[in-house]
This record gives structure tokens, sequence and C-alpha cells, in this order.
């Protein structure tokens, strides 16, 4: 009977056992077979399982030494039901691909594979990784594991309750409008959006297409390091990709080096923030202190944000999705049908002034981070919110006009091509897990897993996922 206490391990720990032959991948496939049938029923985040094809992968990589079989060494990962995986149903969450098996899996999960990754899983998304709460008519919702009646975000939702219920060690998801540290926040485990390019993947619909990135998410900084390092490399396939850095992520994270000085924000000058979650990341930000660090309030000048990240979006959509608006209307959710005809609508002019919008915050933000080495802020405007509602549409007495505006503080650092992570920080009066938002200069990831596995120290919250999922308070 394969050990279920591995489950509480580190990924970390896990690769060391790899690589040493206490445990072999199979023996993690066994644990985690288990262990969904136990709890993923409650959640819902890894609708789709793949273990014959991953046993198969294991046998083959394990007739190679140990040493030898990358830097994760066998260790199982979920993908994105976003993400092509060879011989895999791949969703999207849209009944328009809910029979889609591709032949041939992305470049993400190719690289991912070469480097000892074993794929046993497709987590939950919404459809398209349209809004930041994880349901679709094809799979349904997946559920928040520290309070079943609540949302786990989005959309990359599956991945997060994977690992906040000890169904993943690590898991891959992507990021757009903070789709990798929102359900990080709701769930209680780290989720970075790394820098445009760190993370090659097949381009789609666009070669230059940088909103949306591919990024880790773990259960603290170093097992997210170590996933970052094996999502990493440039692929002449991807034209934007980054090469490697001579130093690996994972001893940045574990260097002790602090930032020197850092600048909190409760809102970035752009949102109405839940008093609660604000009071939650200021304490915690605050801490940095006890390094040693310089605390302020400040933020990079953000205006234009929600115009620019309205045009940029809905343009996106326009171009990746139309044919299924014109073909396939009546199987898309109406978030996604008014998103793309919002794209349909603009017109050069609009884009002019949105690039343009983007650039100047860029710059602006830019010359921030001469004067400080990180920005912290919420991760979410809000507590995780009850499952049934498909947004958020109201915080601090604003209405918002559409489903993408309560993510103004993570979209708004999208744009403006910084790497940012969602690290947990506490916990709200009634026990939801509450995300600060770690942001640094672009291409910073380094200073910036320094400067988190710092604070997260500090804050002594590492080792409080996985959890069995916990009925509604």
């Amino acid at each position: 009977m394969a050990d279920q206490g591995l489950v509480q391990a580190t990924a970390c720990a896990i690769v060391d056992k790899l690589n040493s032959g206490g445990v072999t991948p199979l023996d993690l496939l066994d644990v985690l077979e288990a262990r969904i049938a136990e709890v993923d029923g409650k959640v819902n985040a890894l609708p789709t399982l793949c273990f014959d094809r991953a046993r198969a992968h294991a046998r083959e990589l394990m007739k190679k030494p140990a040493g030898a079989r990358g830097l994760l060494a066998g260790l199982p990962i979920p993908i994105k039901d976003l993400t092509a995986v060879a011989g895999v149903l791949t969703t999207q969450g849209s009944p328009i691909y809910k029979d889609a098996i591709p032949a041939r899996s992305d470049l993400l999960v190719e690289h991912l594979e070469e480097n000892g990754a074993v794929i046993y899983a497709k987590s939950n998304t919404p459809e398209f990784g349209a809004g930041a709460n994880t349901f679709n008519e094809v799979f349904g919702a997946t559920r928040n594991p520290w309070d079943l009646s609540r949302s786990a975000a989005g959309s990359s939702g599956g991945a997060a309750a994977a690992l906040a219920t000890g169904t993943a060690w690590l898991a891959h998801g992507s990021d757009m409008g903070g789709s990798l540290r929102n359900p990080a926040s709701f769930c209680g485990v780290v989720g970075m959006r790394p820098s445009i390019g760190r993370v090659a993947h097949t381009p789609v619909a666009k070669i230059d297409r940088n909103l949306g990135v591919q990024g880790p998410m773990a259960r603290n900084v170093e097992d997210l390091a170590l996933l970052l390092d094996a999502m990493s490399g440039e692929h002449p396939a991807d034209p934007l990709s980054l090469p490697l850095l001579p130093v690996s992520f994972l001893s940045a994270a574990r260097s002790g080096k602090g930032p020197k000085r850092v600048a909190y924000s409760p809102d970035l000058g752009i949102t109405p923030v839940d008093p609660e979650v604000a009071a939650i990341t200021r304490k915690a930000a605050m801490r940095f202190a006890e390094a040693g660090a310089i605390v302020e309030e400040a933020h990079p000048d953000l205006r234009g944000a929600h115009e620019c990240f309205h045009v940029l979006r809905a343009f996106d959509f326009a171009i990746s999705k139309a044919a299924l608006l014109r073909d396939k209307r009546d199987l898309l959710k109406p978030e996604v049908i008014w998103n793309i005809e919002e794209g349909l609508k603009l017109t050069v002019d609009d884009l002019v002034r949105a690039e343009a919008q983007r650039v100047a915050m860029t710059a602006r933000t830019v010359e921030f981070f001469k004067s400080y080495d990180l920005l912290l802020a919420p991760a979410t405007i809000v507590a995780p919110f009850p499952v049934e509602n498909r947004y958020v549409a109201e915080c601090g007495g604003k209405t918002f006009d559409n489903y993408v505006e309560w993510l103004g503080i993570v979209y708004a650092i999208t744009l403006v091509c910084c790497p940012a992570l969602s690290l947990p920080c506490g916990f709200t009066a009634t026990g939801l897990p509450v995300g600060l938002q770690m942001v640094a200069a672009p291409r910073g990831e380094t200073q910036l897993l320094a400067g988190a596995k710092v604070l997260e120290d500090i804050l002594g919250l590492r080792g409080t996922t996985p959890i069995d999922p916990r009925p509604a308070k």
C-alpha cells in the first residue's frame, strides 16, 4: 500500500526521495490515485485523470538512472485543462471541446516531461479561462477546500484546489487577469505569474500574444521555484521565450536575500478593497521590517489600467475566438460572448490608445522599481465568495461594470509586464485564506522569489496545506 503520509511532504522533499531511490514515480501515482478517490469528489479539482498514460511514462522514465530523470525526477504534475496534452481529453472548459483529444501536447507539456514531470490529470478551469470563478458546463464547479460553499477563484482554480487538498505536489496554471494569483489567494497556496517569455508555450492565434502567460503553483515558495526551473527556458517555436538564467530559481529562493525597501498599497490606487483583506495584507507586509526592510506605502501610477485591460483583453478574445462566436455561439457562456463582441467592436484608434496606455504605465512602473525592490498589495480584493456567484459584482459600495473589473488589482500588474506571486499571509475571522500579492520589476523573478521566501519564513504559515475539504461554515 502506498504511503499516504507522502501527501504531506513538500515537492522538494519528494524529488529528493525520487533521486535517492526512496520512492518511485509509480509509488507516487498510487498515492495520488488513492488521495483523489478520497477527497476530489468534494472539490472537483481534477475532473480528467490519465493514470494509464502516467504509469506508462513513469515506467519509461524509470529505465534511466535515478539522477538522470530531469529536474523533477518523475514527480507527477496536473496540467490546466486549457493546455493540450497528447492523447488526453482537453476541453478548455467548453461544451465545444467536450470530446477533444489533441494528437500533440503543447510544447510547455513536452518541456515539462523532458524535465521529468509525469502528467496524471487535467485541472478544472472556467470556459476558456474566462473569469475568476472555476465553473463550466462540462465538469461543473470547483469548490474551495477551506469552505466547500466558497469559490476556489480562477481560472487556475482546479490547480489551486488540488494543491490545497493534497492531490498534487506541484501544479501548472496560466494567468491573464490574475488566474494564477487569485486561486492561490483563495486556496492558501502560492501561485506565480512569471515575466513574459519566461515559460515557453505553443503560440495560438498570435505570435506575440502576451497578456496571458504560463506559470507554476505550489504549496510553498521553494516548491514553486523548483517548478519554475522545470518550466523555464527558450524554444524556437515560441519566439518570445527567454533563455535560462545562470542561477536556478530554487537557489535564488533559498538565498536569504531579502529586499531593502518595499512598497505596500492596499488598492494600487485603482480599486475598492474589503477592509479585512486590506488589514490582513498590510499587517503581513509590515512584517518585512523584521528582516530589516524599510516598508512604505506607495504604488506606481496605474491610472488607465481598467480601460487599457478591457480593450486589450477584448482584442485577445476577438482574435482567438471570433470563429467560435460565428459558428458555435449557442455553446458559449454569456461572459465569453460579451468579451468577443467587445473585441469585434474595437477600432484601430481604440487599440492605439490602449497600447499607448500600457507603454506609459510600464515605463512609470519600471521607474518606480528604481526606488523599491518589491511592491506588495492584496492578491484579491475580497475573501473567497459563495461558489454560486459567477463573479464579484460589488465591493466597498462600488458596483463593477463587468465580470472582470473586480480583478483590477492583479490585471494592472499583468499590463506592466511584472512577475508577481500570491503568498498566503493570513486568514479572515471565519478562517478563509488571504493572499499577499508580491511584485518585482520585469524579469525580476530571482529577487521576487528570494523576498517571498524571507517573508514566508517570517509569517510561519508554510505547511497549512494540504487539508481535507471542509464543509460550509
